[in-house]
């Protein structure tokens, strides 16, 4: 069993690596209008413009250095200027 002060961390680590979303590996979002660690999840939530991205079908968390951390392959059809609610919850693996 993992310590729950160590998971939280964990997830404050990596709270302080994400430094920007990257949708379909190439639109690239630095503004978060919210970037937070509650317990073991970080939350976040940021702005897809429509203008922007029609479609979103990958969604990268990159750290400073452009370095992929996660990546998630989705269907997002985005017809509208879209807020997006990401969260990444720090957990013990089942083996």
């Amino acid at each position: 069993m993992i310590d729950t002060a160590f998971l939280q961390d964990v997830a404050r680590y990596v709270d302080g690596r994400v430094a920007k979303v990257v949708l379909n590996g190439t639109y690239a979002i630095t503004d978060f209008e919210v970037k937070e660690v509650t317990g073991s999840v970080l939350a976040l939530k940021y702005l897809v413009p429509a203008a922007e991205v029609s479609l979103i079908t990958t969604i990268e968390l990159r750290d400073a250095a452009d370095n992929v951390i996660s990546t998630n392959n989705v269907n997002i059809p985005i017809t509208a200027d879209h807020l997006m609610i990401q969260s990444l919850t720090v957990k013990e693996g089942d083996e």
